[in-house]
C-alpha cells in the first residue's frame, strides 16, 4: 500500500494550477447515461474516483474514451441497469447513476454506496423524491432497485440540503413527463455546473444556484461539449498549504467567488492575499490568529475544507473552536494530528484547537480524503520526516498532488509496493 514521505523544509514558493473538480466531474459523467449521443467532457481531474466512475459506466455498456484530461462518452450501447457492489463500494458518488439510469431505462439496480467513513450519508432523500415521481423502490440484499415506465414531474421538498440528492433528482427529472420543482435545493457551484451541462444537452432547467430549481422534462437529450469547473476544494487546500508554510504561492485556474467563505476566514486569520479573476496570490504572513469556524452548506464554510483549516489553526496563536455541522464523524484527523504534536480536544461535533504548537514528524494514517490533505499540510510545517499511510484516499480526490508539491519546493515522495502513474490513473478496486 502506497504512502507519502514528507520532510518539512520551509516555505512553498511558485505557481500551481488547479485541476477540474472531482465533485463536478462525477455527476457530469453520470449525466452521459441520459443520452444515446456523444457527451464530450473536458478538464476532468486525473483522480481515482473519476477512473472508478468511468469503469462503472463501461460496465453498464457505455462507450468511454479518455485522453489526458478529456473524455468522450457514448450511450448508444448502454445495456445494463446494474451498478455492482465491487465498483460502488469505494465511492459514495456512485449513487448518482440511479436517477439517470432509471430515467433512461425505466429500471435501475444500484448497490448501496461506500466512500469515506466520515459519518452517515443516507440516500433516503433520493429515494423519497423518486417515489414522488412515480418510481417503485425496493431495497434488498444491499441493493436499491427502482422501476418506473416513465417518471412524472412533481413538486419535491428536500428535508435537508443534499448536493447529490439535488443532482440525482435533477438528472432524473430531465426526461420525466411534466415539470419537477425542487425546493430546498443545494446551491453548490457543482450543481450549477451540472445544470449548465444538462441544458447544453437539451434539458430545460431554471433556477440552478438558488434554493428552487425548476426542470421541465423533455423527450430526449442530445450530445454536447462541456468543460468541468475548477476544483474549489483543491484550490482551498493549496491556499492553506501556502499559509501553513509561510510561503508565497499563486493558485491559478480557480474561481475565487466559489471560495468566498474560505478566503474571508484566511484573511481574518492574518493571511495576506491578492485576489484576481481566476487566481489568488498568497504572500508570507507575520503570524496567524485563531479563528472560530462553523461548517455549513454553500455559500458558507465548506465541510470539505474543515480538516485543512484545522491543520492550519494548529499554527495560529490562540484557541480556535471548529464546529462540524454536516457530518458527525469528521474529526478523525484530530488524533493523527495529535501524534505530530497538535493540541486538539474533540467534544462531539466541536474541536478545540490550541494553536502555536510546534509540529514534529511522525508516522500517521489517513482516514478519509480531506483528513489526508490535512496530514500533508501538517507534515509540510513539521520538523523532520512524516510518513502518511493509506494515501489511496488522496488519490481519490487530488490530481498530481506530489508532482505539484514538488514543483513548489515541497520535499515529498511516494513509496510503496506499487508505482502509481497519476498522469494516467488506472482503476484500483479495493
Amino acid at each position: 500500500m502506497d504512502r507519502f514521505i514528507i520532510e518539512g523544509n520551509g516555505p512553498l514558493n511558485g505557481t500551481v494550477n488547479v485541476s477540474g473538480a472531482k465533485n463536478a466531474a462525477l455527476p457530469l459523467l453520470a449525466a452521459s447515461i441520459l443520452t444515446e449521443d456523444h457527451l464530450e467532457l473536458g478538464n476532468l481531474p486525473r483522480v481515482q474516483d473519476v477512473a472508478t466512475m468511468c469503469a462503472l459506466l463501461e460496465r453498464i455498456g457505455m462507450g468511454v474514451q479518455r485522453t489526458e484530461d478529456n473524455a468522450v462518452l457514448s450511450g448508444s450501447s448502454l445495456h445494463s441497469h446494474i451498478a455492482p457492489y465491487d465498483l460502488v463500494k469505494t465511492m459514495r458518488a456512485s449513487i448518482l447513476v440511479l436517477g439517470p439510469m432509471l430515467a433512461r431505462m425505466g429500471i435501475a439496480r444500484v448497490s448501496l454506496p461506500g466512500g469515506c467513513a466520515i459519518g452517515a450519508r443516507p440516500v433516503d432523500l433520493h429515494l423519497k423524491a423518486l417515489e414522488r415521481m412515480g418510481a417503485e423502490i425496493i431495497q434488498e440484499t444491499g441493493y436499491i432497485e427502482a422501476r418506473a415506465a416513465r417518471l412524472k414531474g412533481a413538486p419535491i421538498t428536500f428535508d435537508k440540503v443534499t448536493v447529490t440528492g439535488t443532482e440525482n433528482i435533477m438528472m432524473a427529472a430531465t426526461l420525466a413527463q411534466g415539470v419537477t420543482v425542487l425546493h430546498n435545493a443545494a446551491l453548490e457551484p457543482e450543481v450549477v455546473d451540472l445544470a449548465d451541462c444538462l441544458n447544453a444537452m437539451g434539458a430545460r432547467i431554471k433556477g440552478q444556484g438558488t434554493s428552487t430549481i425548476v426542470i421541465e422534462g423533455v423527450e430526449r437529450l442530445h450530445g454536447a461539449t462541456h468543460e468541468t469547473m475548477p476544483d474549489r476544494i483543491e484550490a482551498g487546500t493549496w491556499l492553506c498549504a501556502a499559509a501553513i508554510t509561510q510561503g508565497h504561492v499563486t493558485v491559478n485556474r480557480m474561481q475565487p467567488e466559489h471560495l468566498t467563505a474560505v478566503l474571508q476566514t484566511l484573511a481574518a486569520a492574518g493571511v495576506p492575499m491578492s485576489v484576481g479573476c481566476n487566481c489568488v496570490e498568497v504572500r508570507p504572513h507575520h503570524g496567524l490568529h485563531a479563528r472560530d469556524i462553523v461548517t455549513q452548506p454553500y455559500p458558507n464554510f465548506p465541510t470539505d475544507m474543515q480538516a485543512q483549516m484545522t491543520a492550519l489553526m494548529t499554527q495560529a496563536s490562540g484557541v480556535s473552536q471548529i464546529t462540524e455541522t454536516i457530518f458527525e464523524n469528521r474529526f478523525m484527523h484530530a488524533a493523527e494530528l495529535a501524534r505530530m504534536g497538535a493540541q486538539i480536544q474533540v467534544n462531539g461535533r466541536t474541536a478545540r484547537v490550541t494553536g502555536g504548537t510546534e509540529l514534529t514528524g511522525a508516522k500517521v494514517m489517513a482516514t478519509d480524503l480531506r483528513a489526508s490533505a490535512s496530514l500533508v499540510l501538517a507534515a509540510l510545517a513539521a520538523e523532520g520526516s512524516t510518513t502518511i499511510n493509506r494515501i489511496y484516499h488522496l488519490d481519490r480526490g487530488y490530481a498530481d498532488l506530489e508532482t505539484k508539491l514538488q514543483a513548489l519546493g515541497g520535499n515529498i515522495r511516494r513509496a510503496g509496493a506499487r508505482t502509481k502513474n497519476l498522469d494516467r490513473p488506472k482503476l484500483v478496486v479495493a
